[in-house]
């Protein structure tokens, strides 16, 4: 695991329009090896205004050189548990793998609420750092699919008649992967143009998608800023409801002389000791 700087409890993972944290000293990048592989590009480890570290990630590269399917996410959410993190901030506009389990060890983390409560609710106090007119909605449905393609008209009615109200390509297996690693996740869907349903409506053109993603990286970014000071201060008081430390602990299925001693090496990287 990597040692040098595991006093960083706060990341920040960014996607399409989101690739770095502006307005932040950079004091180093690193690169960490996981038994997943390597992240999707070098973590960037920033200081705050408050004298604390923040990691960043994004989550397609520098450069957007990844597609969905193509994201190393075990590996990035390892990576971030390696330093110490203990909160997920993730921006978004695939058979991938969604466990660490398998392979010998099965285990079954509770998903009910796939988001992190706690972190919702700080995140709503900051709604008007929002620029554009754009809103803050709570308690909607997201649709997470395969991409890189998008949806048939089809499937966008399905997913309408299911009740989704919005849809991306990188909700899961991301949070399900923080789940299992014990790290409180939250993800800040922004909304770049309406699936294809909307036949009655005038096309959305490329340049309309990119003043969008333009905009949402921009808000990103003073959201960031606007709600960084009251994180901070809630993980170091460990004041975020529901806790997740040691939720995995007991989690396991297998009996131990059944367990991949593979498997078992893997998982202490990114918890230590629990099996």
């Amino acid at each position: 695991m990597v040692n040098a700087s595991k006093d960083i409890k706060i990341a920040v993972i960014g996607g399409s329009g989101l690739y770095n944290l502006e307005g932040l000293e950079v004091i180093e990048e690193i690169n960490p090896e996981t038994p997943w592989g390597y992240p999707s590009d070098k973590i960037v480890i920033s200081a705050t205004p408050n004298g604390n570290k923040i990691a960043f990630l994004a989550r397609h590269g520098r450069g957007h050189y990844l597609t969905p399917t193509e994201v190393p996410v075990r590996a990035n959410i390892a990576a971030l548990k390696s330093l110490g993190v203990e909160v997920i901030l993730a921006f978004s506009a695939g058979l991938r793998p969604s466990t660490y389990f398998g392979e010998g060890l099965v285990a079954h983390a509770v998903f009910a609420d796939p988001f992190h409560a706690g972190l919702a609710d700080l995140i709503a106090k900051h709604e008007k750092s929002l620029e554009f007119g754009a809103k803050l909605h709570r308690n909607k449905t997201a649709i997470c699919m395969e991409g890189p393609t998008f949806s048939t008209r089809a499937e966008s009615h399905m997913y309408r008649s299911w009740g989704g109200d919005v849809i991306n390509m990188s909700a899961l297996p991301e949070a399900k992967l923080a789940r299992e690693a014990e790290i409180q996740y939250q993800m800040i869907c922004m909304s770049t143009d309406y699936d294809c349903w909307r036949v009655d409506e005038e096309a959305v053109t490329v340049e309309t998608v990119m003043q969008n993603m333009g905009n949402n990286g921009k808000n990103a970014k003073n959201l960031l800023h606007a709600l960084l000071p009251d994180l901070e201060k809630a993980v170091e008081q460990g004041s975020l409801e529901p806790k997740l430390t040691g939720s995995m602990k007991f989690a396991v299925m297998t009996a131990p002389e059944k367990r991949n001693p593979e498997t078992v090496a893997k998982l202490n990287y990114i918890l230590p000791g629990y099996y």
